[in-house]
């Protein structure tokens, strides 16, 4: 059974950066996703979950909301199949959980059904 681990969460300045990580558990997780295309979701309070950014099986190819275009960058070790966003420039709109996914397919989709292994999240909150 494949776990993601999310951390990285905390209460922020606007304007500040956070560094987001993910790091699957679980015997043989790494290995089991590192074919797979990884990504970050966010949830705000009473929103729907929504795409936030995603990453390629090798990290060769990128996809970001244009929400935090500009503002973040989505990296992977595909060795480990640990998955970092460093979002800058923090704005109250920045304000969710975000859950970390593994896809099933090889490259990134912005589709939740695309993914079928979820995080439990990671609470980021942005002070204004």
């Amino acid at each position: 059974q494949v776990q993601l681990v999310e951390s990285g969460g905390g209460t922020v300045q606007a304007g500040t950066s956070l560094e987001l990580s993910c790091v699957p558990s679980g015997r043989a997780s790494g290995r089991l996703l590192s074919n797979n295309a990884m990504s970050w979701f966010r949830q705000a309070p009473g929103k729907e979950r929504e795409f936030v950014a995603g990453v390629n099986w090798n990290g060769g190819d990128t996809l970001y909301a244009d929400s935090v275009k500009g503002r973040s960058t989505i990296s992977r070790d595909r060795v480990k199949s640990t998955v970092s966003l460093e979002m800058n420039n923090l704005k109250s709109d920045d304000t969710a959980v975000y859950y970390c996914a593994a896809s099933r397919r090889a490259f990134v989709s912005s589709a939740n059904v695309d993914y079928n292994y979820w995080g439990q999240g990671t609470q980021v909150t942005v002070s204004s």
